[in-house]
């Protein structure tokens, strides 16, 4: 009996002729198609290798010899366990990937641990070894290994529930507790996270389940993004609109890497501080590797679209502004701001019939009223003795009609215009909704400061019931499309209507 049948009866019934090349045929293929398990091939080629020397080892002993039966078992459980390796990698690396199936890393590990077990078991009953001792000693066994191991088995078993539920995933970035980065291995005693700085940060599992995990950028039904804010501040001189306006130009204008397009950039103001205002452009990176690199694009847009606009970024620093107060500087604004309100009250046709002094008169007791854009001025259905000029600005009048669910647009009011006569000389309900479409500012007139005047000569309450009927009519006509007889009869009676109700609201009913 030669050498080589000594170690084919070693190798059982195992064809070591056949089997030799089939393996390393395998080995190469899959070594040069499978890049990322060449480390595991390489491996199950020494195993198979080490296997292969044993069983030489078993024949030169021969199967009278001492140790024979454990160094041809210790060579077959070589052998079997490099060939599951091998068929480990073509499982799953080949076939189920082909059919676009990829288990967990740890069933994977699982499935050929069992194998092991399930050949480690075989062949010790096929070489006679009685495995009821076995089977009797093991609850004692795994008892002191689950005592001993208690930690270790629980970051096994949080390995197992992690890859098994895959509420985190490989490839995910998470946050645990001041840590954060990206997830590059699960496995079954830890999973490892790479920083943004470089850094690997291996967390036991059983930690992991343990701890509040915030995976980053996820939502359900919604692509892989995350809200980014980038802060700046700009003085109180430059208005709101105009920065917010500035900036949400510039980055919406052309695409910047790594910045989603849905939801869009924009930019809020976010807070007052003692000489600044704090705004924030908020945009959704796409990429949660780089994003002080997006950050600083942001910026850069940020700070070139405010030098474009004019708008310089808040110093941090304190200014001391003195200035010199005396009478004459007082009268002086005092005199300019009348001024100004005198030649707002003459551009209005409600006040054409007042004097000069009467409108000065009326100039000195008017308000201003500020409003921002998108903010209602005044509201259909609303009780308010004010009327309002506006001062700069637009804003939208609309009027919501009987029986329906949206408001009209009637008109838009500009610098000059006025409105809220109605409710300032009748005292009626507002009978339109006042938008503004920008910033707005305006004068404000109430009941109290005109009344005085009408005492005074309450004449002009005809003429004034005559602006009234007019723009009555005016605004029935968009409402009711009514034609030109109908609009002069009606004319001809909201006139004397008007002017009992401006009399008997300012209770000039005595007066002629």
């Amino acid at each position: 009996m030669n050498f080589w049948h000594n170690v084919q009866t070693a190798a059982g019934p195992v064809g070591l002729h056949w089997l030799i090349p089939l393996f390393l045929a395998a080995v190469v293929l899959l070594f040069i198609y499978v890049p990322a398990e060449r480390s595991r091939l390489r491996n199950s080629v020494y195993l198979f290798a080490l296997a292969f020397g044993g069983l030489c080892a078993a024949a030169l002993i021969g199967q009278g010899g001492a140790g024979y039966g454990w160094v041809r078992w210790t060579a077959l459980f070589l052998l079997w366990v490099s060939i599951i390796n091998v068929a480990s990698v073509l499982v799953f690396n080949v076939l189920l990937e082909a059919v676009r199936l990829k288990p967990a890393r740890i069933m994977r590990d699982l499935l050929v641990a069992l194998a092991y077990i399930v050949v480690g078991i075989v062949i010790l009953s096929r070489s006679g070894v009685d495995l009821t001792g076995i089977v009797a000693t093991s609850a004692v066994i795994t008892a002191v290994i689950g005592f001993s191991l208690q930690d270790t088995l629980g970051n096994v078993m949080g390995g197992m529930a992690l890859q098994t539920e895959r509420t985190i995933s490989v490839g995910d970035w998470i946050r645990v507790g001041t840590d954060e980065g990206q997830v590059k291995e699960i496995r079954w005693r830890q999973t490892s996270i790479e920083t943004r700085n470089w850094d690997t940060i291996v967390i036991p599992n059983s930690v992991l389940m343990r701890s509040q995990v915030t995976l980053l950028g996820h939502r359900a039904g919604a692509p892989r993004q995350q809200r980014r804010w980038v802060y700046f501040n700009v003085d109180f001189r430059y208005s709101p609109p105009d920065v917010i306006t500035a900036v949400e130009a510039a980055l919406t204008a052309e695409p910047i890497e790594n910045v989603a397009r849905e939801p869009a950039p924009h930019c809020l103001m976010t807070d007052f501080k003692d000489s600044y205002a704090t705004y924030a452009a908020r945009y959704w990176i796409t990429d949660l590797g780089p994003t002080d690199p997006t950050d600083g694009v942001v910026r850069a847009r940020i700070c070139y679209a405010l030098r474009r606009a004019g708008i310089p970024l808040s110093i941090p620093a304190r200014a001391l502004f003195i200035t010199e107060d005396d009478e004459m500087r007082r009268e002086r604004k005092h005199h300019e701001e009348i001024e100004q309100r005198v030649a707002a009250l003459q551009n209005v046709e409600l006040f054409f019939p007042l004097t000069d002094e009467e409108r000065g008169e009326l100039a000195e007791k008017i308000s201003v009223a500020p409003f921002v854009k998108g903010e209602a001025i005044t509201r259909q259905g609303a009780e308010a003795h004010w009327l309002y000029i506006i001062r700069k600005g637009e804003a939208e009048v609309r009027v919501k009609v009987e029986g329906g669910d949206h408001n009209e647009h009637v008109a838009t009011l500009h610098k000059g215009d006025f409105f809220g006569e109605m409710g300032l000389l009748t005292g009626e309900p507002r009978t339109a909704t006042v938008i503004a479409l920008t910033d707005v500012e305006c004068y404000r007139v109430n009941k109290e400061v005109f009344e005085e005047g009408l005492r005074r000569r309450p004449e002009i309450a005809r003429d004034i019931s005559r602006l009234l009927a007019r723009r009555r009519v005016e605004l029935d006509s968009v409402l009711g499309q009514l034609n030109a007889d109908v609009l002069r009869q009606q004319m001809q009676n909201l006139h004397g209507d008007f002017l009992h109700r401006i009399r008997k609201f300012f209770s000039l009913d005595g007066e002629k």
